[in-house]
């Protein structure tokens, strides 16, 4: 995580929690010739809708302004995960125990490194997917340090 996604972060959780929403991730991003804050964030049931994100972003632009950590021009967006929400705390993966994941590892593990199933246990060292090869199921226990990027799927 870099230092301005950390100062953000920090800017951010406590207005998400003043209004009962949950900071799901910040992204700051260069496409093109532009920068991009990116602020995602959901509430507990899982259906954030405008009204809030405009909430936060209307309150958290108000603190950018104060606090001014950013020293280039960019773009606020503050938005939902979406359907494809992205794994990072460890309360965002027990979450997601039973449901359908995408995780991408750093090295290969059994000769791949993108794994897509269903997770069926996590714990403080590992995360247990069952993936298909074929048409058998396949039990792949990955060690947490090896996770690269981790999100939820869509299953065909």
């Amino acid at each position: 995580m870099s230092k301005i996604t950390e100062e953000v972060e920090q800017l951010t959780s406590p207005i998400v929690e003043e209004l009962g929403l949950e900071l799901v991730d910040v992204e700051f991003v260069k496409e093109g010739r532009d920068w991009f804050l990116r602020v995602y964030i959901d509430t507990p049931e899982g259906n954030i809708d405008i009204d809030q994100c405009a909430a936060v972003s209307e309150k958290l632009s108000e603190e950018l302004d104060r606090v001014d950590p950013i020293t280039q021009n960019y773009f606020l967006e503050v938005s939902s995960p979406g359907a494809e929400r992205p794994l990072k705390k460890d309360e965002d993966f027990e979450k997601a125990v039973g449901q359908y994941v995408f995780i991408k590892t750093y090295e290969p593990i059994d000769g791949m490194k993108e794994f897509e199933g269903y997770l069926l246990g996590y714990g403080p060292d590992f995360a247990k997917v069952e993936i298909r090869i074929k048409t058998r199921k396949v039990l792949v226990e990955i060690d947490k340090t090896k996770i690269a990027l981790a999100r939820l799927a869509i299953d065909f």
